[in-house]
């Protein structure tokens, strides 16, 4: 990270502040609406049930929110950039396995929590009409407002983004005021919710205590988009505004506490949050929550389009059409994923129908994650060289607890977590086939060196008895070693269909590990007519290869480096330029391979989902009117020999 990254890194800004209030803190912003009534539920309602129940908060927000995600994951950027395929990316360079399949495991857990945060957020908001009004239908107004809410994403969010930092802003100034005025009705809740030991004596001694935990971990979802928002806002925008977010937050939670502290011994009247508001404010504030539970939906649905853009390019993901609505950096938009998550959503809306009922399969999904988080982090810290003693410490402290939270997220499972578990399970049969056929490809990829063929492209460019296939033939290789190539590159341009050309283009795309790389090096394999390209590009850049390569060239004749005038003589007095035919290879699985049963169960999976994405030639942004395509076969492991017997022939010689 160069001295700039880092200023901006460490920079605090009241912008920032603001966009950081407005684009990550919605999911965590919104857990006051459900986690205290979820703690509470059906219980009866005691001082211990209550007074442990929001000091567990307390130390919830503290240890995992504050002290894992504030103060140390924020410090392994990925030159600026966070999240967990970010930090995957960012320690790969030095632990070279391992890793993938816990990354694709915790960014499945990621979209998964993505189909449950708008349904959870909404329906909360909504549900606060049932006070005045409970024989209102609440399931057509949440699905109309998250239905919305994906129709606009196609729009970008530039303009709706610049009032969610204000909009925000009043959320969490109207939570702190709430939670003031009920910390008047027993204001030692305040002492009382920041002491341990009533966490500690719900969790040891309190009936089923432990599993409560399946409700108190509910305060911190959204926890890791403090993590993986980390290159929108800066780490000192994240951690300054923290300090008032967590404030709000904590006296919202002592204020519901104090409330239900009036009713000991009876069961849960109503939903606390709204408890708090007085009569006239209600209509007010369930708008307001309303608007800050779709800021939550909003910033979980674009990391989902960031989380699945990533994956394409680290390729853990089938190639999908990525839309750029706006010129914001980092601002995408996925066709394909965007229809994905609203079906989704839908349905968790019409499977659970209320919002205390998706509490079963919310928070599953993030402690995975999270889980996740801690083993990448354990990798990032021993690269970097941590000293041991500090590195169990991290270890010991937050497995414990993390794995504490799994074991009570357990028990949702067979009260609605199995959907979770079933969306998630589904998305991560898609990266793992994808991922693992890539490994299958390329390490049974056939390669050449282009040395014995440098001077056979050299006579096949100047045979003049052949028809010219075009002046200038690009193939796009995956070699990373300039001096080889795909043998089925070869096998095209020699045999398939000979291909004569002025000019031989190789085109490299290097997916680089830091997200905004835009770099490219030029190799001459021959000072004429054949030159390879390598284009380094961050995992975060839109691969528009035609139009890089097209700047590519023109740099080079304005160099004088090469000469791409057409070689006809009638276009060369003209100085007309020649023209360029890309040469696309889409390999398939012959019939005579004998791959073991996993490799062939994993290959025909691949092509499956290769029928449903993106093509290359729409992928790398090249010109359809410039492309051949070629099947050719993927010849992984030859069939055995045959023993074939020759018989005679009629009259009984062997011809």
């Amino acid at each position: 990270m160069d001295h700039s990254e880092k200023h901006n890194l460490n920079k605090v800004t009241l912008g920032g502040l603001l966009v950081s209030l407005g684009i990550i803190y919605g999911d965590i912003g919104t857990s006051p609406l459900y986690v205290m009534k979820a703690i509470v539920g059906n219980a009866l309602i005691t001082e211990e049930l209550v007074l442990g129940g929001v000091s567990c908060v307390v130390w919830t927000l503290t240890l995992m929110t504050t002290v894992k995600y504030v103060l140390l994951a924020l410090r392994a950027d990925n030159h600026g950039e966070g999240g967990t395929f970010a930090l995957y990316a960012l320690t790969r360079r030095k632990v070279k396995k391992g890793l993938a399949i816990p990354a694709i495991i915790g960014g499945c857990a990621l979209l998964g929590d993505g189909m449950i945060t708008p349904p959870i957020s909404v329906s909360s908001a909504i549900e606060g009409v049932l006070i005045k009004n409970p024989d209102i239908p609440t399931i057509p107004i949440v699905i109309g407002i998250i239905s919305a809410l994906f129709f606009f994403q196609r729009f970008g969010t530039k303009t709706v983004g610049g009032s969610f930092g204000p909009i925000m802003l009043t959320w969490f100034l109207m939570l702190g005021i709430l939670g003031i005025s009920g910390l008047t009705l027993n204001p030692m809740v305040l002492l009382q919710g920041l002491n341990p030991w009533y966490a500690i004596q719900l969790l040891v001694h309190y009936p089923n205590g432990f599993w409560l935990l399946g409700a108190v971990f509910l305060c911190t979802t959204g926890a890791e988009a403090l993590y993986a928002d980390l290159g929108h806002c800066g780490r000192k925008n994240i951690q300054t505004s923290w300090i008032f977010v967590k404030t709000c937050l904590l006296l919202n939670y002592f204020g519901q506490a104090a409330w239900l502290l009036q009713f000991k011994g009876q069961h849960l009247p109503s939903n606390p949050f709204y408890s708090l508001m007085p009569s006239w404010f209600l209509y007010i504030g369930i708008g307001i929550a309303t608007v800050a539970a779709i800021i939550a939906s909003q910033a979980l649905i674009s990391g989902s389009f960031t989380l699945i853009s990533e994956a394409i390019k680290l390729n853990f993901w089938p190639q999908m059409k990525i839309n750029y609505p706006t010129n914001l950096k980092g601002q995408i938009y996925i066709p394909g994923i965007n229809l994905l998550l609203w079906v989704g959503c839908t349905l968790v809306v019409l499977i659970f129908r209320k919002s205390e009922r998706m509490e079963s399969a919310y928070g599953l999904l993030i402690i995975i994650n999270m889980l996740i988080d801690t083993y990448l982090f354990t990798y990032y810290f021993i690269s970097n060289r941590v000293r041991r003693e500090y590195i169990a410490l991290f270890l010991i402290s937050f497995l414990t607890i993390e794995f504490a939270f799994l074991a009570a997220n357990l028990t949702k499972f067979h009260d609605g977590g199995f959907v979770s578990f079933i969306i998630s399970s589904l998305l991560f049969l898609v990266m793992f086939v994808w991922y693992e056929a890539g490994n299958i490809k390329r390490k049974l990829t056939e390669y050449v060196s282009m040395t014995p063929y440098l001077m056979r492209l050299k006579e096949l460019s100047h045979d003049l008895t052949m028809g010219k296939f075009a002046s200038n033939v690009v193939y796009l290789t995956s070699s990373e070693n300039p001096q080889t190539i795909e043998s089925k590159v070869i096998y095209s341009i020699f045999q398939k269909q000979p291909k004569r050309a002025d000019i031989y283009w190789f085109l490299h795309v290097e997916i680089t590990d830091e997200p905004y790389t835009m770099e490219y090096k030029v190799k001459f394999l021959d000072e004429e007519s054949i030159i390879r390209i390598t284009f380094r590009l961050g995992f975060r850049v839109e691969p528009k290869i035609s139009l890089y390569f097209r700047k590519v060239v023109e740099e080079l004749v304005r160099n004088k480096e090469v000469d791409i005038t057409s070689r006809y003589a009638s276009l060369s007095k003209q100085n007309i330029s020649g023209d360029f035919r890309f040469v696309v290879l889409q390999r398939f699985l012959s019939a005579d391979n004998e791959l073991p049963i996993r490799n062939q169960l994993i290959m025909d999976a691949y092509f499956i989902l290769k029928k449903y994405s993106l093509s290359e030639i729409k992928y790398f942004g090249l010109d359809a009117s410039q492309v051949t395509e070629e099947m050719v076969p993927m010849i992984i492991n030859p069939a055995k020999n045959v023993q074939l017997v020759r018989l005679p022939d009629e009259d009984g010689v062997m011809s």
